[in-house]
């Protein structure tokens, strides 16, 4: 670590210099300090520090997140420091993947802990990285040298994808080409988690009811260009505008992104092969992608070319539904307990999987009542810890005053009514799990001693005289908005990203509707064994009431009304259930008029008051900043700090 260089980029004297001697003190090298963008960038033409501490608000009009983007691209570890901001800094600050937060004010052990955790996650990120596409060559070359025929090995290459480019459908073929398309061309439509329906051109025809002749002159009309491109949301519907086969499955399917991965062609003559990913979701593909294409394209030009030399032709059915065959250890069971085959379950299906065998923390959001716990108990069994302990921590349930014993534990003694040891939570899950529910309704000030725990691996109970060290793993929950909660002063900047780093949203039942009838079967199932009667289903005006009504109670909910309605059901099916009104405005808005604000909405809502009533105007006579009785240059910094616009919004 004593070889490390740090650039600080700050621009108040009294924290750079503050942090300057911090560093030096653990050994770390110093490079430089800059107070603006510009002098930063300067200074990284120079030399390449190992490493960069970077504030968020700086003098000039560019700021840290502007610099953040460069950092990234030149592959520079870095750390925002910064105080609360508001919810749009932060989203703003978040996309630029920093490799941590530190909230001002700090105290050394908090910024050296950072530090080491900064650069062991930039070193195993691009490690991990590397493994992964390691991995995807060794599983091309055994797809392509193997004995399977041409729409398998097609089918298995779309499987070991889909990790490092989600889609929900996917186009594998001769770009322009009608007859070598014809037989060549497969398209695969995603319909479970591990479940391919495989149509070839004519199966596509036969799907849009067009003629062959239709579906040739489309195909005709589709080319791919040479670069690599993903087309979202506006963009994508201009490229689907004119008649091709890209409009006719954006239509069919409902896609709504797409993203071209066309092979280099080893001559003129040869045909150009692309594999076109398309997906439901708007902003579906990044930057990111495009350049993770470019690094195994060359993997996939390998893998088709030995199919082709192989004689590559499918003689297949129009239309198929196929698992593929690859032989590995199927998370399947694990879901069995997560009902639904909707694209959005599929994809949270698709992060369990990804995030589960890595120790990396998970944040689980979403609407009470969506299946955060079921989430969490799935990454778990499919972790190396699925034979220890899952630890599960309810933190809004918890009184404020025994939570930190409930956490970490006291010695007999250690305060009144501690008439024997106890052994804490993050002890129990000790080479397991913990799982922290409501992490948002945890108070600050367990807030701070949880975030050193995430940072240094260790508890201290109450009373104790030493700490203890544990290995666990952290998945948390919530169902409250952290950016905000952030930005508002009730949730620390720091903590938020140590949980952040896997986040898993999870989709509302209203989001995911066409999953209700077959939740509706397993319910029915569930609580017809359980009360013992032969329920075989729900009636057809019943099934089109359930799937008209808006389930503000998501899941939880639904599993209620089902479970009623077996109880009060008069025959073996369900005819009638009691849905409750919509309610125009949900309680916890009401809630949020009336909640008091924090010291910083105050401080922020007072100086955008004054700034109106000087209309703008900061220096001089009768200035926000002599009305305030604070410097210009003050006040500014404030206005930065506070996420205040020249235009007094926020």
């Amino acid at each position: 670590m004593a070889s490390q260089k740090i650039l600080i980029v700050e621009d108040q004297f009294i924290e750079a210099n503050h942090l300057r001697i911090m560093l030096q003190r653990a050994e770390y090298t110093v490079c430089s300090v800059a107070r603006s963008v510009e002098q930063a960038e300067e200074i990284l033409e120079k030399e390449k520090p190992d490493l960069v501490l970077l504030d968020i608000f700086l003098m000039g009009k560019r700021t840290g997140i502007d610099l953040a983007v460069q950092l990234r691209e030149a592959n520079i570890p870095f750390i925002y420091l910064s105080a609360n901001s508001n919810e749009e800094v932060l989203n703003a600050a978040k996309a630029t993947h920093p490799n941590g937060f530190l909230v001002k004010p700090f105290r050394e052990k908090d910024l050296l802990v950072a530090l080491q955790i900064a650069q062991y996650h930039h070193e195993n990120g691009l490690e991990s990285q590397l493994r992964k596409e390691t991995l995807l060559q060794t599983q091309l070359a055994t797809i392509t040298t193997g004995q399977a025929n041409w729409e398998q090995k097609l089918l298995m290459i779309a499987q070991v994808l889909q990790p490092f480019i989600s889609f929900d459908f996917l186009v594998a073929g001769f770009s322009g080409e009608t007859n070598a398309g014809l037989t060549n061309t497969l398209h695969f439509l995603r319909i479970g988690f591990n479940e391919y329906q495989i149509m070839t051109l004519a199966g596509l025809q036969v799907i849009s009811n067009l003629k062959m002749s239709e579906i040739e002159s489309l195909q005709s009309k589709t080319t791919a260009g040479a670069d690599i491109e993903f087309y979202n949301d506006a963009k994508f519907r201009s490229v689907v505008s004119e008649p091709s086969m890209r409009k006719i499955i954006a239509t069919i399917f409902g896609m709504n992104a797409m993203l071209s991965l066309p092979l280099p062609q080893a001559s003129e003559n040869d045909k150009p092969f692309t594999f076109t990913f398309y997906n439901r979701r708007e902003d579906a593909f990044t930057q990111d992608q495009v350049a993770l294409g470019h690094r195994i394209r060359p993997f996939l030009t390998l893998a088709t070319q030995n199919m082709l030399a192989r004689g590559g032709n499918t003689n297949s059915a129009n239309s198929a539904h196929v698992t593929p065959p690859l032989p590995s250890v199927s998370p399947n069971a694990v879901f069995d307990d997560i009902i639904g085959q909707s694209p959005q379950l599929t994809a949270v299906f698709d992060l369990i999987s990804q995030v589960a065998p890595v120790d990396t923390s998970v944040l689980i959001t979403g609407e009470s009542g969506t299946g955060k716990e079921r989430v969490a108990d799935s990454i778990h069994a499919l972790s190396p810890r699925k034979d220890s302990a899952l630890i599960k921590v309810n933190c809004a349930a918890l009184p404020i005053n025994l939570i930190e014993s409930e956490l970490f534990g006291h010695e007999k003694g250690a305060f009144t009514g501690a008439s024997e040891k106890r052994t804490g939570r993050f002890e129990q899950a000790n080479n397991g799990t913990i799982f922290l529910d409501e992490i948002g309704d945890m108070p600050l000030e367990m807030q701070v001693k949880l975030l050193r725990v995430l940072q240094q691996k260790e508890i201290e109970r109450i009373g104790g005289k030493a700490p203890i060290k544990v290995n666990i793993r952290i998945i948390a929950a919530t169902n409250r908005n952290l950016e905000k909660e952030v930005a508002e002063g009730r949730f620390r900047l720091d903590l938020y990203y140590r949980l952040n780093v896997f986040p898993i949203q999870l989709p509302s039942l209203a989001d995911r509707k066409e999953d209700i009838p077959l939740l509706v079967n397993h319910f029915v199932q569930v609580y017809s064994r359980k009360t013992g009667r032969k329920i075989s289903g729900v009636s057809d005006k019943v099934l089109k009431s359930l799937l008209t009504y808006g389930w503000p109670g998501n899941i939880r909910e639904l599993e209620n009304v089902v479970e009623r309605s077996v109880l009060l059901a008069k025959n073996n099916l369900i005819d009638h259930v009691h849905l409750p009104e919509q309610q125009p405005k949900k309680i916890s808005e009401r809630a949020e008029e009336v909640r008091l604000k924090t010291i910083f909405e105050n401080e922020r809502d007072y100086i955008m008051e004054v700034l109106k009533k000087c209309n703008g105007r900061i220096r001089g006579v009768d200035g926000a900043a002599e009305i305030l009785n604070i410097p210009p240059t003050t006040l500014g910094s404030k206005m930065k700090k506070l996420g205040i616009r020249r235009d007094f919004s926020v």
